[in-house]
């Protein structure tokens, strides 16, 4: 006997590639902004200014622990594909797992850093990421470690965008349109 579940809201939902790639479209504005934008460029402008940044940062950490916590059941979405010869595949593997275990390290060292702060952190202005334990030295040290971390991983994006740029124009595969929306197929 099927579930209420199963029968009906199952099949109602989305497949798990159209999800991914909506929130793999996301993703990458969020982290060019987060890239571009820190908080100390956001907290002259005012609270409400600080406040989006918290809440787009919310968003993102959500997104990231979404998407790790399928990363696990699952594995990756898609095979890397028949032209890319055994390195590549074996890159094709890593790049990816690297960003998926990498999101969830600056969702966690983000966590960290608000179990270190001297005072409770809200995510978006309501949400509290920890309760605060008051170690300023530790939080500096976390706070550089979750700084450099998102940077590093920003790196990876762009030699995983390289990757699959290379694939679609060399190997001619159509490797952007796997994860890119229909409307942009014929522009690719």
């Amino acid at each position: 006997m099927r579930s209420f579940w199963q029968n009906t809201l199952w099949p109602r939902l989305p497949h798990r590639r159209s999800w991914l790639k909506a929130m793999h479209g996301a993703m990458i504005p969020l982290l060019i902004w987060f890239i571009v934008v820190t908080p100390d460029d956001v907290v002259p402008l005012g609270p409400r200014a600080f406040q989006f940044h918290s809440i787009l940062a919310l968003v993102f950490v959500t997104l990231s622990l979404i998407w790790m916590a399928d990363h696990m059941r699952r594995g990756l979405a898609g095979r890397p594909g028949p032209k890319l010869g055994q390195r590549a595949r074996r890159l094709h593997y890593w790049l990816n797992t690297t960003i998926i275990l990498g999101l969830w390290g600056v969702a966690l060292t983000g966590f960290l850093l608000g179990l270190t702060a001297n005072r409770v952190l809200m995510a978006g202005g309501f949400l509290p990421i920890a309760p605060a334990l008051d170690m300023p030295a530790l939080n500096h040290l976390i706070g550089r470690f979750h700084v450099y971390e998102f940077y590093l991983l920003g790196l990876i994006v762009v030699l995983h965008a390289g990757f699959h740029i290379w694939r679609h124009m060399a190997l001619r595969d159509n490797a952007l349109r796997i994860m890119a929306p229909r409307v942009l197929h014929r522009f690719l």
